[in-house]
C-alpha cells in the first residue's frame, strides 16, 4: 500500500520498483541514521504479519469467504499504515523494513488479484495485464542489474496512481462480494481505469529503461 516516508517511505509500494529496486534503498537509509541490518523492530513484525496474511487471504477468496477476505484486506491497510507511523514516529526504520515492506505490499495486491480472477469477480485478462507489468517491471530491473548498468529508483506518478486504482479497485470488489453491494457500475469503472493505468505504467517503465540504458551506454 502506498505512504509517505516511514519504513517504506524511502521506497514506496507505489512504484513496486521496491522489490526489485530497493535494493539500493540501505545506502540512502544509513546516510539518513537509519538503522542497519536485520532488525527485528516493532514495524518489520507488523509487516512480516501483513506477508502472513497473503494466503490466509487468498484461501478466503477462493474458498468464497468474501466477506473475511474484505476484513482481513482492511486489516493489512491499517497495519501498513501503523508501521509506517512506527518507523517515522520512532525512528524504527531500518534496511530489512525497506526491503520487505514493499514486497509485503505487492505480494498482497498481486495475490488478491489472481484469487479473485480464479474467482471469477475480476477478469481474467485484467489479472495477466497487472501480473505481467510487474514481472515486466522486476525482469527490467535485474536485466539491468545484471548488465551493470542499474537503474536508480525513482516511482512515476502514474505507477503511483496505478497502485491507487489498483487497491480501490479490489476494496471495492471485496466489499461488493462480500456485502453483496449492487456496485456493477463502478466495478466497470475501475476495471477500466487500472487497465488504463497499467498500460500507461508499461508504457512510462519502457520509455524510462530504453532512456536509461541508451543514455548510460553512450556515457560508456
Amino acid at each position: 500500500m502506498a505512504k509517505g516516508p516511514g519504513q517504506g517511505g524511502q521506497c514506496s509500494a507505489a512504484s513496486y520498483v521496491g522489490i526489485a529496486g530497493c535494493a539500493s534503498a540501505p545506502a540512502r537509509l544509513y546516510n539518513n541514521g537509519t538503522s542497519r541490518g536485520a532488525v527485528l523492530s516493532i514495524p518489520n513484525l507488523i509487516t512480516l504479519g501483513r506477508i502472513i496474511l497473503v494466503p490466509i487471504v487468498v484461501w478466503a477468496i477462493t474458498s468464497g469467504e468474501m466477506r473475511v477476505a474484505c476484513f482481513l484486506f482492511f486489516a493489512a491497510g491499517i497495519s501498513d499504515a501503523v508501521d509506517g507511523f512506527l518507523a517515522k514516529r520512532f525512528h524504527m526504520a531500518s534496511e530489512l523494513g525497506a526491503l520487505i515492506d514493499p514486497l509485503a505490499d505487492k505480494a498482497l495486491i498481486v495475490s488478491i488479484y489472481v484469487a479473485l480472477g480464479i474467482a471469477g469477480a475480476l477478469p481474467i485478462p485484467l489479472v495477466i495485464l497487472v501480473v505481467s507489468r510487474d514481472i515486466m517491471i522486476v525482469s527490467g530491473f535485474m536485466v539491468a542489474w545484471l548488465v551493470a548498468k542499474p537503474i536508480p529508483v525513482r516511482p512515476l506518478p502514474v505507477s503511483k496512481l496505478n497502485t491507487v486504482a489498483q487497491i480501490l479497485l479490489a476494496t471495492l470488489v471485496l466489499a461488493e462480494q462480500g456485502f453483496h453491494l449492487n456496485a456493477d457500475l463502478a466495478v466497470n469503472v475501475g476495471i477500466g481505469l487500472v487497465t488504463a493505468l497499467t498500460l500507461l505504467s508499461i508504457a512510462f517503465y519502457l520509455a524510462e529503461w530504453l532512456r536509461h540504458m541508451n543514455s548510460v551506454g553512450a556515457g560508456h
